[in-house]
């Protein structure tokens, strides 16, 4: 089983919905994101137990709901517009 998660233009969302459902697939999860770009975007694995501890401390109010960080490998990027796929695609 894979996790597949895509950040696409809210205005693409229909046309990527009728294309999964087309092939089968009956459920998906959407939600509003908003980010930064390349530049600041990556993380080494070097800077990652600073970048969770950094969230945790930030995000902790001490009540029910503060949230989750979920850490897993990254088994392949493609970037949409060109087809990049790899490290050149981040």
């Amino acid at each position: 089983m894979k996790l597949v998660t895509a950040i696409i233009k809210p205005f693409k969302l229909d046309d990527v919905r009728e294309a999964l459902s087309e092939i089968g697939v009956q459920g998906m999860t959407v939600t509003e994101v908003k980010g930064f770009g390349r530049q600041k975007g990556h993380i080494d694995d070097g800077q990652l137990e600073g970048v969770v501890d950094a969230i945790t401390k930030a995000a902790n109010t001490g009540k029910v709901g503060d949230g989750k960080i979920f850490v897993s490998p990254l088994e392949e990027v493609v970037r949409i517009r060109t087809g990049e796929s790899g490290p050149d695609a981040v």
